[in-house]
């Protein structure tokens, strides 16, 4: 399966990127660092702040490699498409994946399920994941950064 794969099944559309594009996407990454951090809101909020800060930075991935998501599974097409663009590794799209499925319980159904170990090993995921998303679109797309 391959990016190409996933545009001709429709779970992708073609995209344009551009140097503002990337340039709002990792702002907005690097607030929502800075805002995981903040003590004294909840587990659950920062894990949440934290996940979005990885997912701007899969979507930032994707559009690079001129694409963004449908639709349909957006975050969750985001996330699987790290393996594609900055190739990696299936267990650290697993682990963000499981991360996916903590927020949303956590935004959609219920207080309390995040313990702090989880909120921050997702902030320390989310620091990774801006090394890797910036070295790789500094080394495969230039006039994007």
């Amino acid at each position: 399966m391959s990016l190409s794969d996933w545009l001709a099944r429709g779970w992708l559309q073609k995209h344009r990127p551009d140097r503002r594009e990337t340039q709002d996407l990792f702002a907005i990454v690097d607030r929502d660092m800075t805002d995981a951090q903040v003590e004294g809101i909840s587990a659950d909020t920062r894990l949440s702040i934290a996940y979005n800060a990885a997912l701007q930075l899969a979507v930032a991935a994707l559009a690079a490699s001129g694409f963004r998501p449908g639709r349909e599974a957006h975050h969750y097409r985001a996330i699987q498409s790290l393996r594609f663009t900055v190739g990696l590794d299936a267990d650290v799209v697993d682990q963000l994946d499981g991360f996916r499925r903590k927020r949303n319980i956590s935004d959609y159904e219920r207080a309390g399920g995040v313990s702090e170990y989880e909120a921050r090993e997702m902030l320390v995921l989310a620091k990774m994941l801006r090394e890797k998303v910036a070295s790789w679109i500094r080394g495969n797309h230039p006039e994007l950064m």
